[in-house]
């Protein structure tokens, strides 16, 4: 007959070892992405017009084009023809429009695009 077989421990050290390892790598190999703010200011009701000021832009934004004063455009041709449009080098107020189901990726495209542009204050319409 054969004795019974006495059970060894396992120990815990090399367990906690492996664990830490394991640790330390996915923390050295992870990426951390940086986020980055976009600054929105959404229009009110019954706000009082400022002093006279240069006339707005109107941009409308659908999932498909982009439409600058009524004429399409791209995000690549953007800044170009904003600053065409742009009467002074005063602080101009770019009025947004969604038109459609855009998506928040294709909006944040934009407004980093108008962001690019010095003097370009975005305002971004409520739904209705």
């Amino acid at each position: 007959m054969r004795k019974p077989r006495r059970r060894r421990r396992l120990s815990m050290t090399s367990l906690i070892d492996v664990i830490f390892l394991l640790l330390l790598f996915f923390m050295l190999t992870s990426t951390f992405s940086r986020f980055s703010e976009v600054e929105l200011a959404a229009s009110g009701p019954g706000a009082a017009p400022t002093e006279a000021q240069t006339p707005p832009i109107f941009v409308q934004l659908s999932p498909e084009q982009i439409t600058l004063n009524a004429r399409e455009t791209t995000l690549e041709t953007l800044p170009i023809r904003l600053r065409a449009d742009r009467a002074t080098d005063e602080t101009v107020t770019v009025i947004l429009a969604l038109k459609g189901a855009v998506t928040a990726q294709r909006l944040t495209d934009l407004l980093v695009t108008l962001r690019g542009i010095d003097g370009v204050r975005p305002v971004i319409l409520g739904a209705t």
